[in-house]
């Protein structure tokens, strides 16, 4: 397949190129600096995808199979960019005729309320009491804003008409890949408490050929 990959110098998005490019797949990495992604055999195009002219965007995008984004926030201060990227990445695939679109999300969003989705559950069944009442409040208040940006990416993702699947894995490790993970669709997964990152490029690879994905979020864990 011809892939497009936005975030691609990130932990997730490295691992997407390295497992793309292995898979025999046609990658182009959308990236802000282009020496991050170096070593790896891929057309690179450099733009910083809030800020890129749209032209630009739609012309990395033309042509493509699909389009992955693992674009992330590097800090606190950069909350809000991936909603921002999201918007401008699904305005790109519409005008470039693009429909497949699978993105990182996280675990949390599912109870993270937003504009397009208000009253979600309030927390996750089938996990202890300590970590449902003590450790994941304490994770989402640190982490808030981050996952503020992510429910509303997946607002934009819904009011799109883009074939669109949200990978929501739990807390990310530098572990190596090994393709054993527990995926649900549309919920989280009890007793999950980390996945690699590898994992989750892996996964979001599998998407493209997983058909019930489309119009989803997929909760992911070892």
């Amino acid at each position: 397949m011809k892939l497009v990959v936005f975030g691609a110098s990130g932990g997730v998005g490295q691992q997407v190129l390295e497992q793309a490019v292995a898979a025999g797949h046609d990658v182009t990495a959308v990236v802000r600096n282009a020496q991050k992604v170096a070593q790896f055999p891929v057309r690179v195009v450099t733009a910083d995808v809030v800020e890129a002219d749209p032209a630009v965007l739609v012309s990395a995008i033309s042509g493509a199979d699909a389009v992955l984004s693992a674009v992330g926030p590097a800090n606190n201060a950069a909350a809000g960019v991936v909603s921002r990227a999201t918007a401008a990445i699904i305005r790109a695939m519409d005008e470039a005729g693009v429909r497949r679109l699978i993105v990182v999300s996280a675990a949390p969003v599912r109870t993270t309320p937003s504009p397009g989705n208000p009253n979600p559950p309030k927390r996750d069944e089938g996990d202890g009491f300590f970590l449902k009442y003590v450790i994941y409040p304490i994770v989402k208040a640190v982490l808030k804003p981050q996952y503020a940006d992510l429910a509303l990416m997946e607002d934009a993702l819904r009011a799109s008409d883009l074939d669109w699947t949200a990978i929501r894995p739990v807390q990310l490790t530098d572990k190596p890949l090994t393709g054993d993970y527990r995926t649900a669709l549309g919920e989280n997964l009890p007793g999950g408490r980390y996945v690699s990152r590898a994992d989750v490029a892996h996964c979001m690879l599998r998407a493209l050929d997983w058909p019930r994905s489309i119009h989803q979020a997929v909760g992911m864990a070892n």
